[in-house]
């Protein structure tokens, strides 16, 4: 069974560990052990709470469940990234949410791929909320989920993970249209906190 690393105790962490623990050996990684441990008391599957490098040893697949602004000083503490697929989740938004921290010619995916080389990075579920994560959340509703990524073997994976958990995996190309894939999960951040649209909300394309 794959084993999936989920790194951080916050919200979208709570919510992929809650999604992806039926079907994949799931372990929860945190700098706070106590933090990942009550993560894992709370499920109601054999869920393991690590540090954030016994946690990644023992994973296929690294979801970081974090914000881009901590995401630099947790990998640079991290070891075995070699060959890991790694999930960036992150949008990099200021500290009001209400501005993109950078862009236009680079990424919080590129970054993370320039701090981990040798990891595949893949760009996905930027665009989705936590309380969407549970399917029983969606409605029925297959919601659509953006890879980008310069790794195709990577990007099969994810889709994959993606589709086990009843989303619609998106191909969104290499690993640099991810400058496109931030501004739009920074524009359902407006939607939902800004706008009044609530976090039952997520952007999709349509073929008409």
């Amino acid at each position: 069974m794959m084993n999936i690393a989920i790194l951080g105790t916050g919200n979208m962490a709570a919510g992929f560990v809650d999604a992806l623990a039926p079907k994949y050996k799931v372990t929860i990684g945190a700098r706070d052990q106590a933090k990942a441990a009550a993560l894992a008391e709370k499920s109601a599957y054999d869920v393991e709470a690590r540090g954030i490098s016994a946690a990644i040893a023992v994973s296929d697949v690294v979801l970081l469940a974090l914000p881009f602004s901590a995401i630099k000083d947790v990998l640079n503490t991290a070891s075995n990234m070699d060959k890991k697929i790694l999930i960036d989740i992150s949008n990099p938004v200021t500290e009001d949410f209400q501005q993109l921290s950078l862009g236009h010619t680079t990424s919080a995916a590129e970054e993370i791929q320039t701090i981990v080389p040798n990891a595949y990075v893949v760009k996905a579920f930027n665009t989705i909320f936590a309380p969407l994560l549970p399917e029983e959340a969606r409605h029925d509703q297959h919601l659509q989920v953006f890879l980008a990524s310069d790794n195709e073997p990577a990007k099969v994976i994810i889709s994959e993970i993606a589709s086990s958990i009843s989303f619609t995996a998106i191909d969104a190309g290499p690993l640099k249209n991810a400058r496109f894939l931030e501004p739009i999960g920074a524009m359902n951040i407006q939607f939902g906190f800004f706008l009044g649209q609530g976090t039952n909300i997520a952007p999709t394309w349509k073929h008409l």
